[in-house]
């Protein structure tokens, strides 16, 4: 494994170009992730810089560019506003979060966490975008305010004193900088980054005619001083969870940014190695007071489109902003807040996931119920209770759906049926000679629990004539442990009413079956691999049945006359 993935000096020029580019386009992104998460605008200059370096170095996508994001500042907001008190353990946290995220690309488990239901992640981003409209737009920077101690829930209380005490300049500027997110033309977009040009742009009318707006303050020069984890066993229990959700979070928004990446770039990402070097990035931004990050879309696009390829762009990118800090620190100081909460506004709205949205009228209603049920629990409750009730329901919905697929592979064949079944000629003409002493129940595809209880019904259908019935899983590539148990329980159920049971199964079916001991109460001459063999075996013992019943009548005869 070479120690840089994707590291090449073929094409530096671009990935210098890349850097510096994602680098102007992060720096106002930065500061206002800082500001907005109440660690401060330097925390989301240190995670920009330490998650953006380390993330490149270690990472498994050479152009992504990594840093602060929505997501990522919205749980940081609620671990900063839970350790107020005690910014030493907000901070462990991002570094257990990066060490859990270094466990899960440890484990490898990079391609089961985008596996996540669609609807979810579609869910939770856009109830993100709405937390950071929210938190920005009602009693916060926008007005003149510097935030809110109670979340959503406190913004949304305290908006009628904020209308009644309003800050015009801070107002004005936030609208300054919210319409050139907004309306910025094209052509210009190419030369010169939206959120830069707010920030310029914004910050010159607060210096020179709307003065009453608040500014970001104090930044702390040089180079920062590590802060070394902190643990109070009390507390513990709170900080895993935190950093689990920070984990998870920074692990879907860094592979989902990995997946855009490869569609722009045609190449292919290491989801393990990409989590790997995502995990060491938090870590170290948690250990010099940064606020946590990962994959950040607009700025990986922005680095590809400026020709940025290699780990070399992203690295670039981190060391530019950290050359900012050392030199340009005191200008960031008169920011005000109400042009980065204008930058955000924009940001939140992005992240809502419109496309979605605009498909609901047409989107199945299961999946609308998942989505917009997720957007709520996750804007008025925390994202651990809406990712758990979403993945709980969308499992829920995907098993019924699965089961209702399934079911539609299921046929009961009888003689009374016999058209549109997957009977061969001879199976057919068999079936006929057998007669309504025949019901065959040929499963097909894979098979899960959501099927297992349904397939009763079907067979309910056909009386209980027959005294012959045959369970094909001859085309079946797949039984779960439920599946198997409801099996053995209709092959139970049948000997019970009398029925003579014949199983047709093969390969990794019938392994798993003898595993399971399933089939252990049918006799060993009643299984077989193919159906044919069993329909010859049943009308074989139907043949005999007839002729023994015809001679014990005949016999019968003899005797009466």
């Amino acid at each position: 494994m070479a120690l840089v993935h994707g590291f090449a000096l073929t094409n530096l020029r671009g990935d210098v170009f890349g850097g510096l580019t994602a680098a102007v386009v992060a720096l106002p992104l930065a500061l206002a992730f800082g500001v907005a998460s109440g660690a401060g605008a330097i925390a989301g200059l240190y995670g920009a810089i330490f998650v953006g370096f380390f993330a490149a170095v270690f990472g498994g996508t050479p152009s992504q560019v990594s840093g602060p994001t929505g997501p990522m500042t919205v749980v940081m907001t609620a671990v900063v506003m839970k350790y107020a008190g005690d910014p030493a353990a907000a901070f462990t946290v991002v570094m257990m979060g990066g060490l859990l995220q270094i466990l899960f690309g440890t484990l490898k488990l990079g391609r089961y966490i985008t596996l996540m239901p669609f609807s979810v992640i579609s869910g939770f981003m856009s109830g993100i975008g709405c937390i950071i409209i929210i938190l920005q737009l009602l009693p916060l920077p926008l007005l003149g305010f510097e935030g809110s101690p109670g979340g959503v829930i406190g913004a949304i209380e305290k908006l009628p004193d904020v209308i009644a005490d309003l800050n015009v300049d801070a107002l004005l500027v936030g609208l300054a900088s919210l319409a050139i997110m907004w309306l910025m033309p094209a052509r210009l977009r190419r030369f010169l980054p939206p959120p830069l040009a707010a920030l310029i742009v914004g910050t010159l009318l607060a210096l020179v005619v709307l003065q009453g707006a608040p500014v970001i303050g104090l930044i702390p020069r040089g180079i920062p001083i590590p802060h070394w984890p902190t643990f109070d066993l009390t507390l513990l229990g709170d900080m895993i969870q935190s950093a689990l959700v920070l984990a998870l979070l920074g692990s879907i928004d860094s592979l989902l940014t990995s997946l855009i990446a490869d569609n722009v770039t045609r190449t292919q990402h290491d989801s393990d190695r990409e989590l790997l070097g995502q995990g060491i990035g938090n870590v170290v931004a948690g250990l010099f007071g940064g606020i946590p990050g990962a994959g950040a879309t607009m700025r990986t696009v922005v680095n590809v489109r400026a020709g940025g390829r290699t780990p070399i762009s992203g690295a670039l990118h981190a060391l530019v902003l950290l050359a900012l800090v050392l030199g340009l620190a005191p200008l960031a100081e008169g920011i005000p807040l109400a042009v980065l909460a204008g930058i955000l506004l924009k940001v939140g709205w992005d992240i809502i996931d419109w496309d979605f949205l605009r498909r609901l009228r047409r989107a199945p209603r299961g999946d609308v119920l998942v989505m917009a049920t997720v957007l709520l629990l996750t804007v008025f409750t925390d994202l651990v209770t809406a990712v758990g009730v979403g993945i709980i329901m969308a499992s829920l919905l995907s098993a019924r759906q699965l089961s209702e697929i399934q079911l539609s592979q299921l046929s009961i064949v009888s003689s009374h049926n016999l058209d549109g079944t997957p009977l061969d000629d001879e199976e057919r003409a068999i079936a006929e000679r057998v007669g309504g002493r025949l019901l065959i129940l040929h499963l097909s595809g894979p098979f899960s629990f959501g099927s297992a209880r349904d397939m009763i019904s079907p067979m309910a259908v056909h009386g209980d004539s027959y005294g012959f019935v045959v369970y094909d899983l001859s085309d079946v590539s797949m039984l779960d442990t439920t599946t198997t148990m409801a099996l053995d329980s209709l092959v139970c159920q049948a000997r019970d009413d009398g029925r003579r049971v014949i199983v047709v199964d093969h390969g990794k079916v019938a392994a798993q079956l003898d595993d399971l001991k399933v089939l252990d109460h049918v006799d060993g001459k009643d299984r077989f691999d193919n159906r044919l063999t069993a329909l010859r075996h049943i009308d074989r013992l139907v043949t005999e049945d007839e002729a023994h019943q015809n001679h014990h009548r005949a016999g019968q005869d003899d005797a009466a006359g």
